[in-house]
């Protein structure tokens, strides 16, 4: 049996990362999370996830900052990085796209749609 897909969660906000994560392992998932930079890499030595819902507004260590270390390594360049943010002003997607992100979602999370946003990362 194959195992389900795996997603890291990182985001420094506890509402908004126990609504992604309900969302998400009620689809079967396997979910981890983390609330900073340093947390999330820490994560990613043990935990091969092949989606991370990246907020870019992170205490420390921004996302932006974070999208790029892993986009510049070998080791983690595979896995889809999606910004998610309450940043929707004109040219963030851009810079997020810019940084290596491979989707952007805005929040609020919009329930129906991410799940179907999240599948479409996976394929």
């Amino acid at each position: 049996m194959k195992a389900p897909p795996a997603i890291l969660i990182v985001d420094d906000n506890p509402a908004n990362m126990k609504l992604l994560s309900f969302l998400l392992s009620a689809r079967g998932y396997e979910v981890r999370t983390s609330a900073d930079a340093d947390e999330a890499l820490a994560a990613l030595a043990c935990f091969q996830p092949q989606l991370i819902l990246m907020d870019l507004q992170l205490p420390g260590v921004d996302g932006l900052t974070l999208t790029r270390r892993l986009k510049a390594d070998a080791a983690y360049r595979h896995i889809a990085v999606v910004a998610v943010t309450a940043s929707a002003m004109k040219g963030d997607e851009q810079r997020a796209m810019e940084a290596g992100c491979d989707g952007y979602i805005t929040k609020p999370i919009d329930t129906r749609a991410v799940p179907q946003l999240i599948a479409s990362f996976l394929r």
